[in-house]
């Protein structure tokens, strides 16, 4: 099932997620329904918070043929290098819009996967820059947080006319 994303700037994209108790088959249900909603958007990665269940939950798929999911249940991830490095990043939250963001260029994610078993990766490029950017809406954190005010609040502005011109 298709699921609504929240656009910036709803107030609900800034409420902390909350860990996932029990991995049970509703968990799978929105992690599958979130990766359908991901897809069809199109996407490369979706944190639950963006289609309003406020719990630790992502899901990703960065294979150019849309066949590697992968999801991330309570995810910590940890920087493993001082280095940052910069990525054009783009947001299903905040449609049209990509800027430069800098991340640590390396990174370890703990989580537990859809059947509810932890595994760890240690990851760079993509991966790294795609699960930084899901963890921020887990925190209640947008990309755009990252840019100066000015720009922050141009974005604002344009989203808050579209979301006016379509309702």
């Amino acid at each position: 099932m298709i699921l609504p994303i929240l656009e910036f700037p709803d107030p609900r994209l800034r409420t902390k997620a909350k860990p996932v108790a029990v991995v049970d088959d509703s968990i799978r249900r929105l992690a599958d329904d979130m990766l359908e909603t991901m897809y069809d958007a199109p996407g490369i990665g979706l944190a639950a918070t963006q289609v309003d269940q406020h719990i630790q939950l992502i899901v990703m798929d960065l294979s150019e043929e849309k066949n590697e999911p992968h999801v991330f249940i309570n995810p910590v991830v940890t920087p493993l290098v001082e280095e940052k490095a910069p990525y054009d990043e783009g947001c299903l939250s905040v449609p049209g819009f990509y800027e430069t963001v800098e991340r640590p260029a390396r990174v370890r994610i703990n989580a537990l996967d859809r059947d509810g078993k932890p595994f760890e990766i240690e990851t760079d490029g993509l991966l790294a820059v795609c699960i930084q950017h899901e963890m921020d809406h887990l925190n209640g954190k947008l990309f755009v947080d990252y840019l100066s005010s000015l720009k922050r609040e141009r974005i604002k502005k344009k989203l808050e006319k579209l979301h006016k011109q379509q309702a």
